[in-house]
């Protein structure tokens, strides 16, 4: 990855499906310095402790067979809701004009999910994705990362 310049006041997000660290460039765009603004957690449980059914079955309509369908995966789905509501926090603040750029950091699968949920009005103010999982890294190392250094 090439070295990122992100401005001052600038929020970046590092995130997965389970954790995500709301930072704000506290420097400049040569001498970062992220300060956490706020760190959230909800860790899920997996599939099998959430719900223990047996996946479906369907009636073909042509023979007397029957075909299973697949099981649905509710850790998934709790991810799922964690990063849309993680959204819903950013496009507050969009909404309230306190932020002109956004940085996210997330797996790629995160970073979809994270894009389908933002406003277009977020959506505008993103300054770089980085297709990474960053959230169990301190600080600093963070800062290593989007610099390049």
């Amino acid at each position: 990855m090439g070295t990122l310049k992100i401005p001052y006041g600038s929020l970046v997000l590092v995130c997965d499906g389970q954790k995500a660290l709301l930072l704000q460039n506290a420097g400049d765009a040569e001498q970062l310095d992220l300060r956490a603004v706020e760190s959230l957690s909800e860790p899920h449980p997996k599939t099998s402790e959430l719900g223990t059914d047996a996946p479906g079955r369907s009636f073909q309509s042509h023979e007397t067979g029957r075909s299973s369908v697949e099981a649905t995966d509710l850790h998934a789905q709790e991810e799922a809701a964690f990063l849309r509501r993680i959204t819903q926090q950013i496009d507050a603040v969009v909404s309230e004009h306190k932020v002109k750029h956004i940085v996210l950091v997330a797996p790629p699968r995160a970073l979809g999910l994270i894009r389908a949920s933002l406003t277009p009005a977020a959506r505008a103010l993103i300054l770089a994705e980085v297709h990474k999982d960053l959230t169990h890294l301190p600080i600093g190392t963070i800062e290593e990362h989007l610099t390049g250094e």
